[in-house]
């Protein structure tokens, strides 16, 4: 029978709630990012450099205060925010080429390539319960697919092939940078992590930039209207990739895909309640699969904690006995030492007297010879 009470441990509901708080940051981006598009402005790598230059600052700071030695090699960071900087390239520049509800369906893509990512490098083994969630998640995701179709939202793009294959090409990078940021964050440092991705990112960025997007930043016409949606993205990012790296390392970079599913169901609600737009029903049912899946997957924590628990118990255990076992042997070891080093200092001392008693009887009988000759 199951217990529910597994699933309501304060690592889950900690872990649910971070990943929500997670996907408003992202659905706060989009946003920012259609605003930005209806004005016309469209420099992807721009925003997010704006938000690398953040990240050197805050973290930076806070590195060169403690002034201690680098975790990881450096070129680690080099290739992970070249990685990271043309995942959001690739991702933002395919909603030129496809439609929303493509990009949305390909997306998921990630979570499958975490997945195997992390069974082959990470060696996280998944069981049963953590695949069903998953499959549960997706399905709801699928659900809004079916939804825009259903309701005609469907439009095809410009270029569907090429924009489906750039998604296909962010995800699988956005895989490779979630999964390269958990084991940093779990075998270097957070500090570290945020620091050398910001300074990194920053660089390609404005490399990037200087080749691909110098044109469109100088035909911007910056207004108020302009610049608000553009640093709110910059802002929301910041704290997206502050706060990521918390969530994987206490849940893994599966969980933080799963979460951001529901980015698109929190558009949703903003449409509802800021627009007032009419959504279809199967917006709503997908939005409670997405949930029993993130539930179902990040539940039965406790159980694990306690196995883990067990398995650390049982090895400090041995390590007790294996500790106490020595001292055993060098308390023998030490007592036979100390009764050899007794028999030899009584066999030297007994040798040492007898030699003193025949020089004395030596000494006796020189006497008495001395004395009758004279």
């Amino acid at each position: 029978m199951i217990d529910f009470k597994q699933f309501w441990t304060k690592k889950t509901l900690v872990g649910l709630g971070l990943g929500q708080f997670l996907s408003l940051l992202i659905t706060s981006t989009g946003f920012s990012s259609s605003e930005l598009a209806k004005k016309g402005i469209n420099a992807p790598t721009s925003q997010s450099f704006l938000n690398y230059v953040l990240l050197t600052i805050v973290y930076g700071s806070v590195m060169l205060y403690r002034r201690q030695a680098l975790k990881a090699k450096w070129y680690y960071y080099v290739i992970l925010g070249l990685v990271d900087v043309e995942a959001n390239y690739l991702v933002v520049k395919a909603y030129q080429y496809t439609s929303i509800t493509s990009v949305m369906l390909l997306d998921c893509w990630s979570i499958p390539s975490v997945m195997l990512l992390t069974f082959i490098f990470l060696k996280t083994k998944y069981r049963f319960r953590k695949i069903a969630g998953v499959i549960v998640c997706v399905a709801g995701l699928v659900m809004v697919v079916f939804s825009d179709v259903h309701t005609g939202d469907r439009s095809g793009g410009s270029n569907p092939r090429k924009g489906d294959l750039l998604v296909i090409a962010g995800a699988t990078l956005y895989a490779i940078s979630n999964v390269s940021e958990e084991f940093l964050v779990k075998n270097a440092d957070r500090v570290e992590l945020m620091s050398f991705l910001g300074l990194f990112g920053a660089i390609i960025s404005a490399i990037q930039i200087s080749i691909i997007e110098r044109s469109e930043l100088k035909s911007i016409h910056w207004t108020a209207g302009a610049a608000f949606p553009f640093f709110g993205f910059s802002l929301a990012m910041f704290l997206f990739y502050s706060f990521v790296p918390v969530l994987l390392k206490m849940s893994g970079s599966t969980m933080l895909n799963l979460s951001l599913l529901t980015s698109d169901m929190w558009a949703v609600v903003i449409r509802i309640f800021a627009y007032h737009e009419k959504v279809d029903w199967m917006y709503f049912l997908a939005f409670v699969a997405v949930a029993v899946g993130l539930i179902i997957y990040s539940g039965g924590d406790k159980e694990e904690d306690q196995r883990q628990t067990g398995v650390a118990d049982e090895d400090a255990e041995r390590s007790k006995n294996f500790d106490e076992e020595a001292g055993r042997n060098s308390l023998s070891g030490g007592t036979m030492a100390g009764s050899s080093k007794t028999e030899e200092t009584s066999k030297h001392d007994s040798t040492s007297s007898t030699g003193v008693r025949e020089i004395v009887s030596n000494k006796n009988i020189g006497k008495d010879e001395q004395g009758k000759r004279s």
